[in-house]
């Protein structure tokens, strides 16, 4: 990696900026770009350090690297420079394979209250690589070691900073739930979750329906939280909501696998001269 690309990945790190980097890993034939070259692209699709092949070459890894940063998953592409039709749009005679890696901070899961379940989601959280935050005026630092904030003083329910990558839980049990939904639903936030029985969550969108907000935009709360595992500590309960959590996060049907039978002479095949008397 050059200094430039370590330089730029370290300063986009440190803000706490999503980016991806391209590297050439493979060159048939002509191509501007060799094999290690390397460069940033940061989350407006931009290059912004090094050199992979210009023009539409550049283009089109750039145009990739956004969907790379959106999927969270990387990604090899081959640019077929031989063909000005079919091709990436250069005729320069080469064909080349580039490795896209996308480099997203941790998402925050932010926990709106406290108690047995968020001490046990603040573990889980750590463990699965979130950046936790706890929001509550009695969440003390001896319960919740592992989050990485906490938040005691936000009577004004503004001081978390809600993006696309925060996945939200609240546990208010029953005090200012309507409040919190109401600022959740207003941002980008993948996860929106309520910790309330079917009663008492029904309850809450109800009054938030009968106060403007539309049943569309109410359907992205999970309520009640969590998948159904048939919980009933609260360690079980913060388990399936952390599983429904990572099922959302990485576009997976939070369905069990499927097993399939093996039958006996796939298991142990034996030969017709085998098998006779």
């Amino acid at each position: 990696m050059s200094i430039d690309v370590l330089e730029k990945s370290h300063e986009l790190a440190c803000q706490n900026r999503p980016f991806a980097i391209a590297t050439v890993v493979r060159v048939e034939g002509s191509s501007s770009a060799k094999p290690g070259a390397q460069a940033v692209i940061d989350p407006q699709g931009k290059l912004v350090t090094g050199w992979i092949g210009g023009g539409c070459a550049e283009s089109t890894v750039c145009h990739e690297a956004l969907a790379s940063l959106k999927e969270g998953r990387p990604r090899t592409i081959r640019l077929d420079m031989t063909d000005e039709v079919l091709g990436v749009g250069m005729p320069c005679g080469g064909v080349m394979e580039v490795y896209i890696e996308p480099v997203l901070p941790k998402p925050q899961l932010l926990f709106v209250g406290h108690g047995r379940i968020a001490e046990t989601l603040s573990v889980l959280g750590r463990l699965m690589n979130f950046a936790v935050t706890v929001d509550d005026p009695a969440a003390a630092r001896d319960a919740f070691p592992d989050a990485e904030r906490l938040i005691n003083d936000d009577y004004e329910l503004s001081r978390p900073i809600i993006d696309s990558q925060t996945y939200i839980v609240i546990a208010t049990q029953h005090k200012q739930d309507h409040r919190w939904l109401e600022r959740a639903l207003e941002s980008e936030a993948p996860y929106i979750a309520l910790i309330a029985s079917r009663f008492r969550a029904g309850l809450v969108l109800d009054y938030l329906a009968a106060s403007g907000i539309p049943r569309e935009k109410l359907a992205r709360v999970s309520a009640p939280a969590g998948l159904d595992l048939g919980a009933s500590t609260p360690e079980e309960i913060a388990l399936s909501i952390m599983a429904q959590i990572v099922a959302l996060r990485r576009h997976a049907s939070a369905q069990p696998f499927a097993i399939r039978t093996v039958t006996l002479c796939e298991a142990d095949p034996v030969s017709p001269r085998q098998s006779q008397p």
